[in-house]
């Protein structure tokens, strides 16, 4: 089971999550809060597998929260759960090491889903946010000179799932292959662009024109 911390400044959607995650067996609310202005020590007396944070709140902003929170317990997996599509939040929250971007939806099932994509080691980006991000890079923080790497086909075709933002479990069933060679492929990407996470990679394969 999965353990979560939610911060939330809307009480009816914080109310409404909290019942919804009580009804699953996926995952454990240990918490769920209205302002992150002591995010780091809630994460330290509830040490989750991930959080959800929403943006704007009183005090502390998430995007501050999530980069304390990170620094602190790197292991934490930080999900950004949010109503803005502007470019700047996005590409504070990647560049702040981000997990995953969703965006707040009727449905709490894609909430669930994202939240099991980034637990699993995903990059999980609402489509909107996927577009738009390779669209920002593309036009304004794309560097002229590109470095080459040498990725194999299937790493490759991997690689272009990933900034398509899609989970572990859709790569495997778009390439035809399992769950573990997914895992196993993106390990070798990893270490061959030099990062440490799937944002990173996603980053710098836009940057780099790897896709």
């Amino acid at each position: 089971m999965i353990t979560l911390v939610l911060f939330e400044d809307n009480k009816s959607l914080r109310q409404s999550l909290t019942r919804y995650f009580g009804s699953t067996d996926e995952v454990f609310l240990a918490g769920a809060y209205p302002d992150a202005n002591e995010a780091v020590s809630k994460i330290c007396k509830h040490r989750p597998d991930v959080v959800l944070m929403d943006i704007q709140m009183p005090g502390q902003s998430g995007i501050e929260a999530m980069k304390r929170i990170i620094a602190a317990y790197p292991e934490t997996k930080v999900l950004i759960h949010t109503v803005f599509e502007d470019e700047h939040r996005i590409f504070s929250a990647i560049c702040g090491g981000a997990s995953g971007y969703v965006l707040k939806s009727p449905d709490p099932d894609d909430v669930l889903q994202a939240i099991q994509d980034v637990y699993n080691g995903g990059a999980h980006m609402s489509p909107m946010i996927a577009a738009k991000a390779l669209r920002m890079f593309q036009h304004q923080f794309v560097q002229v000179q590109s470095t080459y790497v040498a990725l194999t086909d299937r790493e490759r075709e991997i690689l272009t799932c990933m900034v398509k933002g899609m989970s572990y479990k859709m790569i495997a069933d778009a390439c035809s292959i399992s769950f573990h060679t997914v895992h196993y492929h993106i390990k070798h990407i990893y270490e061959k662009l030099h990062v440490n996470s799937a944002p990173e990679a996603v980053v710098k394969a836009i940057e780099q024109k790897m896709v």
